[in-house]
């Protein structure tokens, strides 16, 4: 099972909420950064290059801070694996599928998040699917898709969408096996460890494609802003989101860690707003039903049970 502590500490519950609440933050600016580099160059040249990134930025702040002997330590065969499925091919397929689909498509399969994150604590952590949790998650997907901005589009089944679900699966599925797998390691080792792996992992599939004549893009045609956008979407949405992540996957559990992710599109949507845009109500309708959900799937708000 996750290292989660007991969730009577409702101070230490607080505070992992909004460690994943930052993290979810985080990682929606660097959503908001891909939307100018996704036109511009291919999936996978893309993924490479932001998870390379990530890796050069983490790797030298693990070792100022911890030392050499943790990383002497590190399972380096389960690094590999966590990092390469669900940072090196999910992140490859959520590029893809960003570049395939749009925005929307993405968003409503990356709602399933939770639920994925819920079966595989049950499966596997032996976790019980309370009514509380239930009605949590209910809630989390409503709220989820409600965030959504529909007028860009309506969901798009294809490859593209197949590529979406993909990246959930990879993403839910190594971020708790990083936490069960890796035992003992801080958060900042365990994210050092797998988007090292990943990065790896990526550039051998870049490396192979580009063997095969696969094109890599023209990065001459990047100015600062494409370049800084690709920083936030590596060293930020990646690295940073992802010490973040794993510190609440840790403490939460996977299954209600997910909740969080649903409030993504929102998160987006607050860049936009403090960066000159448009205020959505419905996207913060939205968050704020996600957010009913994750208190209630944690026992802090009771919702009574119907009975017939």
């Amino acid at each position: 099972m996750t290292d989660t502590p007991s969730l009577t500490a409702p101070r230490g519950v607080l505070t992992a909420n909004l460690i994943c609440m930052a993290s979810m933050l985080t990682w929606a600016v660097g959503l908001a950064a891909a939307d100018l580099l996704t036109p511009l160059l291919p999936p996978m040249p893309l993924g490479a290059a932001r998870i390379t990134l990530a890796m050069l930025a983490i790797l030298p702040i693990w070792w100022l801070v911890e030392g050499f002997g943790p990383f002497r330590r590190t399972p380096w065969g389960a690094a590999f694996l966590v990092g390469g499925i669900g940072l090196g091919v999910g992140g490859l397929l959520l590029v893809y599928a960003q570049a395939r689909t749009d925005a929307v498509t993405v968003a409503v399969i990356s709602a399933s998040t939770p639920i994925i994150g819920l079966a595989l604590e049950c499966v596997f952590d032996g976790r019980r699917l309370t009514w509380s949790m239930l009605v949590g998650l209910v809630l989390g997907v409503a709220g989820g898709l409600l965030a959504l901005d529909w007028s860009r589009g309506g969901v798009a089944l294809g490859a593209g969408a197949l590529a979406a679900f993909g990246a959930a699966l990879c993403f839910t599925s190594a971020s708790r096996a990083t936490v069960t797998k890796m035992p003992g390691m801080s958060a900042l080792g365990r994210t050092a460890a797998t988007v090292t792996g990943g990065a790896l992992v990526t550039l051998v599939f870049v490396m192979a494609g580009a063997a095969f004549g696969m094109p890599m893009g023209d990065w001459s045609a990047l100015g600062w802003r494409e370049y800084a956008a690709l920083a936030a979407f590596g060293i930020g949405a990646m690295a940073i989101s992802q010490v973040l992540w794993i510190t609440a996957v840790a403490r939460l559990g996977i299954g209600i860690a997910s909740l969080h992710m649903n409030t993504a599109s929102f998160y987006v949507m607050l860049v936009v707003f403090v960066a000159g845009g448009l205020w959505d109500w419905q996207r913060a309708m939205g968050a704020a039903v996600v957010v009913l959900g994750v208190l209630v799937a944690q026992g802090m708000i009771r919702v009574p049970r119907w009975k017939a």
